[in-house]
Order: C-alpha cells, then sequence, then structure tokens
C-alpha cells in the first residue's frame, strides 16, 4: 500500500525549507494541528499525517498484530519520512507520539535534525520504588482501561474534558470528544494500551538528537515532574514549560506552541 496513501500524508509549507513533521496523539487525527500548521508554513515544509486507524488514514491497513505496540507505529513513521526523501525532519509528537519519536531517532538517527516532545509521558504509571511520578497509579490505568472497554462513547465524554482541560473553554473539551468519538472503538481499546501501558523510560537515554521537551504548566495526564524527568533522561536536551494549560496545547494556545516549535527548528538542523 502506498505509503502516502496508508497515512493520508500532506506536505504543505514552504518548499524547500527546513522539515517540520507532525504527529497526533491518541484519539485524534491530524486536524488537531491545523491552528498551528498556518504559522509554520512561513517558514517550514509541514508535513502532517494520520497515524493508521486514524482520521483519514487507510482503515484496511490495520492490524491488530502490527498496532499492539509502539513498533508499528513507529515504523510508519520512519517509513512516511522515507517516502518523502526531504532530508533530516523535525518531528513533533504529541502525547504517545513523543514516544514513537523517541524510538524511530533511537532506531534511525539520521533521519532526524531534531524531536520536539509536546507534553510527553514515557510511563503514565507511577513507580514507588524508583519514586518515579506518572500521573497514574496501576489501579487508576485498570479503572480507566475497564470503563473504556465497557463504554467506550461514554468514557469519552467523560475524559475527554479532562485530557483537555481548560474548563472555561468548553468547545475544546467538546472537539476532543468528538474526535475520540470517530474513533473506531475496537481500534481505540488497543491504542488506549499501547499509550497508557508502555513504559519507554529506558529508552530516553538512548536519543542522540538534539530535543525540546515542551510541557504545558498544567496538564492532568502529564505532570510537570513527568516532563522533567524527560529531559533529564535525554542527553542535552532542553526543557520548555509553556504558560498553556491541559494536555493539548496545540489547540489551547496554538501560537505559543508553534512560537516553540519554531524557535527549536529552525536552530535543529
Amino acid at each position: 500500500m502506498d505509503v502516502r496513501s496508508r497515512n493520508h500524508v500532506r506536505v504543505t509549507g514552504r518548499a524547500g525549507g527546513p522539515v517540520v513533521v507532525l504527529a497526533h496523539g491518541f484519539g485524534c487525527d491530524q486536524n488537531m494541528w491545523r491552528l498551528v500548521v498556518p504559522i509554520l508554513e512561513r517558514d517550514f515544509s509541514v508535513v502532517v499525517f494520520d497515524h493508521v486507524g486514524a482520521g483519514s488514514s487507510q482503515l484496511s491497513a490495520w492490524s491488530r498484530a502490527r498496532y499492539s505496540s509502539l513498533d508499528g507505529y513507529v515504523s510508519d513513521v520512519l517509513e512516511v519520512c522515507r517516502d518523502l526523501d526531504l532530508g533530516p525532519v523535525t518531528f513533533v509528537g504529541h502525547s504517545v507520539s513523543a514516544m514513537m519519536g523517541v524510538l524511530a531517532a533511537t532506531r534511525e538517527p539520521e533521519a532526524f535534525a531534531g524531536l520536539v516532545l509536546l507534553a510527553p509521558s514515557p510511563c503514565f504509571v507511577d513507580d514507588p520504588a524508583s519514586g518515579y511520578r506518572g500521573g497514574f497509579s496501576a489501579a487508576d490505568i485498570d479503572e480507566l482501561l475497564e470503563s473504556l472497554d465497557a463504554n467506550y462513547l461514554g468514557w469519552s465524554g467523560a475524559m475527554a474534558p479532562v485530557i483537555m482541560g481548560n474548563p472555561e473553554r468548553p468547545e475544546l473539551g467538546e472537539e476532543l470528544t468528538n474526535s475520540f468519538c470517530r474513533t473506531d472503538p475496537e481500534i481505540a481499546r488497543i491504542f488506549a494500551r499501547v499509550t497508557f501501558l508502555s513504559d519507554n523510560r529506558a529508552d530516553l537515554a538512548g536519543v542522540r538528537v538534539p530535543t525540546l521537551v515542551a510541557q504545558c504548566s498544567h496538564d492532568a495526564i502529564a505532570p510537570p515532574e513527568v516532563g522533567a524527568f524527560v529531559a533529564a533522561q535525554i542527553p542535552g536536551s532542553r526543557l520548555v514549560t509553556l504558560t498553556a494549560t491541559g494536555h493539548c496545547p496545540q489547540l489551547a494556545a496554538p501560537e505559543e506552541t508553534a512560537a516553540a516549535i519554531t524557535a527549536f527548528a529552525g536552530t535543529a538542523r
């Protein structure tokens, strides 16, 4: 299957400019970047795509065997980069896609000029033995996944506003709810387990490309301690705390998010 069709790849912006690839998180699609893209297009060639199973991707390409771990998604990211053949890219991974970027850059560092890890979490589950705080107890995650299995649409309506934050702007939570509800429930169940049960803490030290860790000032899903942990584990990385709140700053604060990406990607090459 053609990679660009499989992942609904779109390239816009400045032809010949530095390349920025934007990757969405769980329950979303490339539309989540729509407020950031026009800003980035002034200086960059901008690539957006849908993970298989999301948005306008080819659903026939999805299989439980390939996408029951991050590896299938990482392979897709690398295939997209190879197919574009635009040279080293700055990969911007939101939420779970941040760890896809980490794994892809570890596997093929020559493909990347840099990484922007936006609201990342290498492990959502607290690890009291090591002192790591991921934001959720193991029981919390079990309950979250059980609720998702029992009533995905109900879970989406309850969880999306919590993930989005910004309760004074209910339209943002409504948009994320609608995005979740457009996802096939079976695919969402598998991807939720990939998202919330993966532990990529040990992979962070293997990153050897310039990296920006961009966390939000308040995020119910990825608390500030997580961003600090990620930055401490990746050699030479830089941490920035956005004034934005919630887990989706590309919607809640697109100008600030785009400015952080621009400042980093302009010097990453």
